[in-house]
């Protein structure tokens, strides 16, 4: 049988990539709930709460909100 990797087995590249990705879904995230919490409710498709439980739903919650959840002018 066979161990799990920690990331002590991974390549100085694969933590690289690891740590670029980490950043990109914490800023998406980011943006899209202070994005949520500053809109008013009335230009957003969907209860805040639901767009705000959905960022934590790694890219796709926050690509998604940008995508779908606001309402254009």
């Amino acid at each position: 049988m066979s161990r799990k990797k920690t990331l002590n087995d991974l390549t100085s590249g694969q933590k690289k990539g690891l740590g670029v990705l980490s950043s990109i879904q914490f800023l998406l995230a980011g943006a899209a709930l202070v994005d949520i919490w500053r809109r008013p409710g009335r230009e957003i498709r969907g209860p805040k709460a639901a767009w705000s439980a959905a960022c934590a739903v790694n890219f796709i919650g926050p690509i998604s909100y940008f995508v779908f959840g606001r309402r254009r002018s």
